[in-house]
């Protein structure tokens, strides 16, 4: 009985502070309190808001930093993305436009057939007296390449087939300097011949003393022992020459056809060559 009187008295005393405290607030007899409380409470609260909105900026900033480099590296794939496809693009323009000139090669030169092809790999092989420039496409016997045919582009010579399997041929190019090519001033007719020299340069060499041949002359095929067909443009004269103690004047020829960018190339299928040395030969052997 004493327990349940004792906590009676204690929900009265509180119910009486309430109601106290209540009228007191509705007086204004609390308010000094109040603000004595609010005096000191104030920059607890304000550090604390401060705290809370400084936590709440790191937070967003953290995540507007983690949304910006996902941005980014979203956007770093699609400019690679872009730049390969740039990259194709103009590498496919470029073969294009490759093969828009030499099919207007073969419409203006109708005399001949041919045959695309694209370089597969070069080679330079070192030998004791001299370089050897090759070139390997991807044409062969399949596709009626032969051995001895011409290499062009639609700048000009490139060399001739020198070796061929089913599906690829091996090109010895203009420039190696066992090759030679009879040739002939396309102006003034003087013939000479056309060796490749160590550095990759043309000489036209056996030129007659006294026949004009002058810077920027060009130099074609002349047709001439029959490796070559005629007509076939070798390239342009850069410099005449003739020493004391040589019969024959020297011209230096620059090439029309780079060979160190060579693509896209044709052979010529329908061309025969001809070992006029060989037939003299037979013909003058006696029949049995």
């Amino acid at each position: 009985m004493a327990l349940i009187r004792n906590r009676q008295i204690y929900i009265a005393l509180i119910i009486a502070l309430v109601l106290l405290g209540f009228g007191l607030e509705q007086l204004g007899y609390l308010s000094p309190l109040t603000d004595l409380v609010q005096t000191f409470t104030a920059p607890i609260q304000a550090q604390m808001t401060r705290t809370a909105n400084f936590i709440s900026g790191q937070v967003e900033q953290t995540t507007d930093i983690r949304e910006l480099q996902e941005r980014n590296t979203e956007l770093e794939a699609l400019a690679n993305s872009l730049m390969v496809e740039n990259v194709r693009l103009k590498d496919l323009e470029r073969e294009n436009e490759i093969l828009r000139q030499l099919l207007n090669y073969t419409r203006n030169n109708p005399q001949f057939t041919y045959q695309t092809t694209t370089i597969r790999g070069r080679s330079i092989g070192r030998e004791p007296t001299n370089l050897l420039y090759f070139i390997f496409l991807d044409v062969g016997v399949r596709d009626g390449v032969a051995k001895d045919m011409p290499v062009i582009t639609d700048r000009g010579l490139v060399g001739r087939v020198t070796a061929v399997g089913p599906n690829s041929a091996q090109v010895l190019m203009l420039i190696d300097p066992s090759s030679a090519v009879n040739a002939l001033i396309q102006n003034s007719r003087v013939t000479g011949l056309v060796k490749g020299n160590i550095d990759g340069t043309l000489t036209m060499e056996r030129i007659p003393p006294g026949e004009e041949v002058n810077p920027g002359d060009i130099v074609l095929t002349s047709g001439l022992g029959g490796n070559f067909p005629d007509k076939l443009v070798i390239g342009q004269v850069t410099e005449v020459t003739q020493r004391d103690q040589d019969m024959f004047q020297i011209a230096r020829i620059r090439p029309t056809v780079d060979f160190g960018k060579l693509e896209t190339m044709l052979v010529i299928t329908s061309f025969e060559p001809v070992d006029f040395e060989a037939e003299i030969i037979e013909a003058q052997e006696p029949e049995n």
